[in-house]
């Protein structure tokens, strides 16, 4: 029904898209190619549904590769839950990377704003073991 489909300019207002961004989805396949009424996009209104499963997904660190395979394997199938489970479990690791090297940079970081040392080749911090300058650095 066309009066049930949504304008690129619709489906941007309720999702908070650019509608660049949502052409973009278009062409690299994350979003289904609409229907056109007198030359104009026109959205099914679950496409709302689907830009909030691509904002989550981002948000959560999922590359668009990532989300269009999610995507790909249906929202309303239990594929897409597998493919999503399989997704994390690959996920996990790398972030819990992310998090380890995030609390050395913060150490590292507080290490060196107590800094008292007269310079920088003096100071432990720029040491091949800086990351362990306890003594003598602040």
């Amino acid at each position: 029904m066309p009066d049930q489909l949504l304008t690129i300019g619709e489906l941007a207002r309720r999702t908070g898209r650019r509608a660049s961004s949502i052409r973009y989805y278009e062409q690299i396949g994350l979003l289904p190619e609409p229907e056109r009424v007198g030359g104009q996009r026109r959205y099914q209104p679950d496409s709302v549904r689907t830009l909030a499963v691509i904002d989550t997904a981002q948000r959560a660190g999922l590359s668009l590769d990532e989300i269009k395979a999610l995507l790909g394997a249906g929202q309303g199938s239990r594929d897409a839950v597998e493919e999503l489970r399989s997704i994390a479990a690959r996920k996990v690791p790398q972030v819990t990377a992310m998090i380890e090297r995030a609390v050395l940079v913060r150490n590292w970081l507080e290490q060196a704003s107590r800094c008292e040392c007269p310079t920088l080749e003096e100071c432990p911090l720029f040491s091949e073991d800086g990351d362990r300058a306890d003594d003598g650095c602040g």
